[in-house]
């Protein structure tokens, strides 16, 4: 006896049509997968076996087990490097509160010209890096920048802002900042008009202030767009590069700089030994090892995020 379903259908002939749609719905996703393979996990897999090998100066490499990893443990560039580049990632993290700040002033009713304010403020975003560090660069000159003419009119005597160990991280973090601001207001921005009115009239009718509804209603439903920003920040943190390389320099103009030790970070120590040095298998020993971390630091915070984003 032939068991039918409810529409009349029956059972192979069910699994069939299941099977039919799951063919379909890998053949659709076939094209993005296949390009997240060849150029995404296969890169990450030869580079894994390329941490374990070492190179010689025309390009054959030989087996050489954990020498790689073992080395980057011992070496102090390396910890160096490392040290900078959680600095810059930590204190670069003063991106989000300032961008929600503005977000929120932007979201006022009545505000005149929010699209003007608006463009002003992802202009940074839509702006190559390297122009963004060349100009940068120029403000921080210690000799005819603009930074210490402004000082100068005031009677301070400015540093040499990236030459001076004191101030040098310091300078690439506010760069950092002011350029990653923007792009974060904008995702705010949308959180905050996401959420709904009701909630506000609430509040006011509860007696709550501007001040109070901004802390008591928008702080924890924004909640939620403030994780995701917090892990693309810190993504892109820990791979900093483009701005160290232009306003900092590169191989011996770099290292002659004598801020050059607070300047170095990661991916800056993994370009110089995979393309000046030659040193590719210990650039791939570096590249993994910043792989490991970044995967370690964005657990920690969806583990994290189990203690303070509220979902409504």
């Amino acid at each position: 006896m032939t068991l039918t379903t409810r529409r009349g259908a029956t059972k192979p002939a069910r699994r069939r049509d299941r099977a039919v749609e799951a063919l379909w719905g890998y053949a659709f996703i076939a094209p993005i997968g296949l390009g997240l393979a060849v150029f995404y996990l296969w890169p990450v897999l030869q580079t894994a076996y390329f941490s374990f090998t070492e190179w010689g100066a025309f390009g054959g490499h030989t087996w050489t087990g954990a020498a790689n990893y073992l080395r980057l443990i011992a070496d102090p560039e390396m910890g160096r490097a490392l040290v900078n580049t959680l600095t810059y990632t930590v204190l670069g993290l003063l991106a989000i509160p300032l961008a929600i700040v503005f977000a929120a002033l932007l979201n006022t009713k009545g505000l005149r010209g929010v699209g003007v304010y608006r463009t002003m403020f992802f202009l940074p975003v839509v702006t190559m890096p390297v122009a963004i560090a060349m100009v940068w660069r120029w403000l921080y000159n210690g000799e005819y920048g603009l930074i210490n003419l402004v000082l100068s009119l005031v009677g301070i005597d400015g540093p040499n802002w990236i030459a001076d160990p004191d101030t040098a991280l310091y300078a690439l973090v506010v760069v950092g900042v002011w350029s990653s601001v923007g792009y974060n207001l904008i995702i705010f921005l949308a959180g905050m008009q996401a959420i709904p009115k009701e909630y506000y009239e609430a509040a006011a009718i509860d007696g709550a202030g501007p001040v109070r509804q901004f802390v008591k209603v928008t702080l924890p439903l924004l909640s939620p767009t403030a994780f995701f920003v917090s892990v693309i920040s810190v993504i892109g943190s820990l791979q900093l590069f483009d701005l160290v390389y232009v306003i900092g320099g590169s191989g011996s103009s770099a290292r002659s700089n004598p801020a050059f030790p607070r300047l170095e970070t990661v991916v800056q120590l993994f370009y110089e030994r995979a393309f000046v040095t030659n040193d590719r298998g210990y650039a791939a020993a570096i590249v993994m090892a910043l792989l490991v971390l970044i995967i370690a630091l964005t657990a920690f915070q969806f583990r994290l995020q189990r203690r303070w984003v509220h979902y409504a």
